[in-house]
């Protein structure tokens, strides 16, 4: 064991939170899989629980070794993603699947390994790896703006405009990240009010076309429309999934029916991904409840010292434009379950069953622990790095 920890660098109280969100996540997961086991009649709740944990043992891995890279090469490697990102993104939109009764082609599978993977959660890490690149590298320059939106918002645009058809809650929390992280670095604050203003005519003018031709995009405008408007108005009659969720967590009181005994879980749909903290209220009360949000919290308080004690502004960037959105996902998964926001197909992060959103969390924190793990490094040694550079070295 000691030997082990020899190799693992960076912020041991990240490591630790990780620990403890995906050990803990392994009751809940499997109380939840019985609603797919006896309702939707599919494998069995060992099955389910063997799968979640190969997937976060799958994840350890992908953290230690994207830990294992210095941080500067995903500068560079953002720049040769980003038109891989854009293929996938084109083929899930023309070939995606449906998966687990979500509603919209979001998922294209892995071939000979028969899990689903959601492209657009791996557009989001590299978007956000792209934008921390840009910025710190116009830091000390005055930003044009027609530059920039050649530069930056162009290749933004572009992947944020193939993931919105079919996803609309992960374009909003992306775009969200974007301008925040473009007022951290020091965007102008009068160009940030022009994409917005751009951004909001866009999207109207999305909303409209989807209206004047349905049959290219079925449902997704109208699925909008009626989550916002059953959400203003508390209708429950589309709110199936939120109304359960409401009596698992009114019937979990303090500490809870007990690991296991939830009841709701025979009832809730998506109960071990998108509502699965209703379940864990359920069975572990506020206790429960107000422990999973401290754990994030923890994690928040740790993200933002690794982001503080980075050596360069790009590290500064990396490390909120990847590790802002874990948490930022976390609280909108809660708030959902409690009714505190509209349905939004959410996980939460390292909780919930789910391949992509695991492996990409743990890409995220491989990177944030890239950062701390580096003691020196400089801003131009980073930026100057050539993708191609990049490449051979890594093909070397």
């Amino acid at each position: 064991m000691q030997h082990l920890f020899k190799h693992i660098k960076g912020d041991k109280t990240i490591w630790a939170i990780v620990a403890v969100l995906a050990v803990f996540s392994f009751m809940p997961v499997y109380s939840a899989s019985t609603n797919l086991v006896y309702v939707v009649g599919s494998g069995s709740t060992f099955g389910y629980l063997i799968k979640h944990m190969v997937l976060l043992i799958m994840g350890f891995i992908i953290i230690y070794g994207v830990h294992k890279i210095p941080y500067r090469y995903f500068s560079g490697g953002s720049v040769l993603m980003l038109p891989v990102v854009v293929i996938l993104l084109i083929y899930t939109l023309s070939q995606g699947t449906t998966i687990g009764g979500a509603n919209a082609s979001r998922w294209i599978r892995i071939p000979f390994v028969g899990v689903g993977f959601q492209t657009s959660t791996l557009a989001g890490v590299i978007v956000m790896v792209y934008v921390a690149r840009y910025l710190a590298k116009n830091k000390e320059k005055k930003i044009a703006f027609k530059e920039s939106l050649w530069q930056l918002w162009l290749p933004v645009g572009i992947i944020l405009m193939l993931i919105l058809p079919a996803n609309f809650s992960t374009t909003a929390i992306i775009f969200f990240m974007v301008v925040l992280l473009g007022f951290i670095g020091g965007y102008p604050l009068k160009y940030i009010g022009y994409i917005l203003g751009a951004s909001a005519l866009v999207l109207t003018l999305f909303i409209l076309t989807a209206k004047a031709f349905p049959d290219a995009m079925p449902n997704r405008v109208s699925t909008w429309q009626s989550r916002i408007e059953n959400f203003s108005k508390g209708n429950l009659e589309e709110g199936y999934q939120v109304t359960k969720a409401k009596i698992a967590i009114a019937t979990g009181g303090l500490t809870g029916k007990g690991p296991g005994k939830s009841v709701q879980k025979n009832f809730l749909p998506q109960s071990s991904s998108d509502f699965i903290y209703a379940i864990i209220v359920e069975e572990f009360g506020l206790v429960g409840a107000f422990s999973v949000i401290f754990i994030y919290f923890l994690l928040l308080f740790r993200i933002l010292i690794a982001a503080k004690k980075a050596n360069t502004i790009f590290a500064t960037l990396l490390v909120i434009g990847v590790g802002i959105p874990i948490i930022f996902q976390a609280m909108i998964n809660m708030a959902v379950a409690s009714n505190l926001f509209p349905v939004t197909g959410q996980t939460l992060p390292l909780i919930s069953s789910g391949g992509t959103s695991i492996w990409m969390t743990c890409f995220a924190l491989g990177m944030i622990l890239s950062v701390s793990a580096t003691k020196d490094e400089t801003e131009e040694t980073i930026l100057d790095d050539n993708p191609l550079d990049i490449l051979h070295e890594t093909l070397d």
